[in-house]
């Protein structure tokens, strides 16, 4: 099932919106490895003794996410002239939506003075919610690409 008419795929392709993802999405992505990294390096005790490199990258990657989410909004207008919850997104708006209130979790906790151990496992979700999320925007893409193949691989009038 495609998710975009001829339409909306000229005006996904003419959108700088969409470069401003394809940019910004592999970025996210180096974020949340180095954070997944420091954080668990911290919990197991090697190399990271310093529990403010934790609170630096949830801080940086709930920026980036913040940032992808509004400039999606600013796609999904420009391609489906909804901010956000088109429904040819729907669910990935839901999944994002889910996974920025786990990410700003993390800063309400830290500033209620929670104990770090609990810190740690909301950032471990934080980033698991961002993984999730990441795995619907990418089986879709899969999805869409095969559905394109199809399509172009059928003889004309067909």
């Amino acid at each position: 099932m495609p998710r975009y008419t001829p339409e909306q795929l000229e005006k996904r392709n003419a959108s700088v919106w969409t470069t401003v993802q394809v940019i910004l999405a592999p970025i996210q992505f180096v974020i949340f490895i180095a954070g997944l990294a420091v954080t668990l390096l911290y919990k197991a005790e090697i190399a990271i003794d310093n529990f403010t490199w934790v609170t630096i990258f949830v801080i940086l990657k709930t920026f980036i996410f913040l940032l992808i989410f509004f400039t999606g909004a600013l796609f999904e207008k420009d391609v489906f002239d909804e901010y956000v919850f088109a429904p040819e997104f729907f669910w990935e708006d839901v999944g994002s939506t889910i996974a920025i209130v786990v990410h700003i979790s993390y800063f309400i906790l830290f500033y209620m003075g929670l104990d770090e151990n609990i810190l740690i496992w909301t950032a471990l979700l934080a980033y698991l919610s961002y993984l999730i999320n990441a795995a619907q925007f990418l089986i879709r893409f899969i999805i869409e690409k095969r559905h394109a193949r199809k399509i172009h691989a059928q003889p004309e009038g067909s």
